[in-house]
């Protein structure tokens, strides 16, 4: 099999090569490029040691990257490369890094360090395909398999754990029984593994095509660094509206919505809540009122603790705690609601609740997905036709307010929100004239 190299990876393998060394593409980037897809890394390994790659490319701009461990970057056009001298990791002491590396002069060395077999294949234009642990095989059976003993593996670094679950969702690839075994053995070992790193390995893993099956066969793993999730394991629902338990309902919402990640991680945690605002009828039908709220509060915990920026945590806990809005099909209502959580929320919201549907049972589901449909298109509507449902669109402002002698901050600001609601609910026309009339009664009536 030939790989198409791009110029500037080539012309770093020609120059090392021009003096003497040997160098490969390695990696993720032969993983990809089998299997049909456009890399995002080129990464470069080589038989040169830090100062021999530093010297030969002493043309380009290099930076010292890790160059304990062997990796230089270099810059070409304002792109950058690393490569990294052929090593041999020494002792894990941290479940995360070596304490030392060794060069050696051997790929086959360098790949044997290596996590998964189908990141383990190295590949030049003269020594084609270099695959001793049958990474090309794995790819063709779709399978993640950790190189040499998965215990060794995991218990060297622990990030290989969720990187593992994140290849299979990725790739949809079922993983080696012996390395799901060492997984689930050696789950516990993700809390010394960096808040940020989990969040890194979470976010791609949750956009994969196979998160369903991998959420709930590894479920005990997530739970490791999100435990408020093991309430809903097996928690049957006892609902017409439901045919599946919380955390299977929540798993098939996550599948049922499109790759953005606010919308993922918004259905991984938008039923969390459930178990606790559960209420039982004398005949054992459940049912959740309030449970988004409930939910809301594990998701703002979990989202911190990962360390996940503020403005996604707000948009996230936006979409949970108004996931379960029925909509009536009226022009007040939607633009009550536009007017809380705002357009773009209010546009994410429709596709949350159609996910949230997709995973429950046949009961009233056509019903329901209509229900959405009216509201969206009356969403578009207002959007379109620029109807108010903002403090900017009123057509007065505090300035006209305090012109007519209403002085007070909160008076203000409580005035220009009744004078809004009274918009929105269609009783006041949203014309300076007739605001400031009202406007007039209001503060008469105080």
């Amino acid at each position: 099999m030939k790989i198409s190299i791009p110029e500037k990876v080539n012309e770093l393998l020609i120059e090392l090569n021009r003096n003497g060394f040997e160098a490969f593409i390695v990696g993720g980037c032969v993983r990809d490029s089998i299997l049909g897809k456009t890399p995002h890394d080129w990464d470069i390994c080589t038989n040169a040691k830090p100062d021999g790659i530093k010297e030969c490319l002493s043309k380009y701009h290099t930076i010292d990257t890790g160059i304990k461990h062997g990796t230089v970057s270099v810059e070409i056009d304002k792109e950058i490369f690393e490569i990294t001298t052929y090593r041999i990791d020494g002792e894990y002491s941290d479940n995360r890094h070596p304490k030392n590396v060794d060069f050696t002069t051997n790929i086959i060395d360098d790949l044997a360090r290596r996590d998964f077999t189908i990141n383990a294949i190295a590949y030049n234009d003269e020594k084609g395909i270099v695959d001793p642990y049958h990474g090309c095989e794995d790819l063709k059976l779709g399978t993640i398999r950790c190189v040499g003993e998965p215990e060794k593996r995991f218990r060297e670094d622990a990030l290989r754990i969720i990187r593992a679950l994140r290849f299979a969702s990725v790739y949809s690839f079922r993983i080696d029984s012996s390395t799901a075994q060492a997984i689930l053995d050696n789950r516990n070992l993700l809390n010394n593994v960096s808040a940020e790193r989990i969040a890194y390995e979470l976010n791609r893993l949750v956009c994969g095509d196979g998160v369903e099956e991998i959420l709930n066969d590894f479920r005990s793993v997530f739970a490791v660094f999100m435990p408020e999730i093991e309430q809903t394991f097996d928690y049957e629902q006892h609902t017409k509206h439901h045919n599946r338990d919380v955390w299977r309902h929540t798993t098939h919402a996550v599948s049922s919505i499109e790759t953005e990640l606010i919308l993922r991680i918004t259905m991984l945690f938008h039923d969390l809540g459930k178990p606790n605002a559960c209420k039982r009828d004398a005949d054992g039908t459940c049912h959740f009122k309030g449970h988004p709220k409930h939910s809301a509060i594990y998701a703002n915990d979990i989202l911190h603790r990962l360390k996940y920026p503020n403005c996604f945590i707000d948009t996230c806990l936006t979409l949970i705690i108004y996931h379960d809005v029925r909509f009536s099909g009226t022009k007040k209502q939607i633009k009550h609601v536009m007017n809380k959580i705002g357009e773009q929320n209010m546009a994410l919201l429709f596709k949350v609740q159609r996910a949230d549907i997709l995973a429950q049972s046949e009961y009233r589901q056509k019903e329901k997905l209509e229900a959405i449909d009216l509201a969206e298109n009356i969403f578009k509507e207002i959007i379109s036709e620029k109807s108010c449902f903002t403090l900017k669109q009123l057509a007065v402002n505090g300035n006209d307010l305090i012109n007519m002698g209403i002085t007070e901050g909160k008076m203000i600001g409580s005035t220009l929100k009744l004078l809004l609601s009274l918009v929105i609910d269609e009783k006041v026309e949203n014309t300076r004239g007739a605001l400031l009339d009202k406007a007039k009664e209001i503060v008469r009536n105080i």
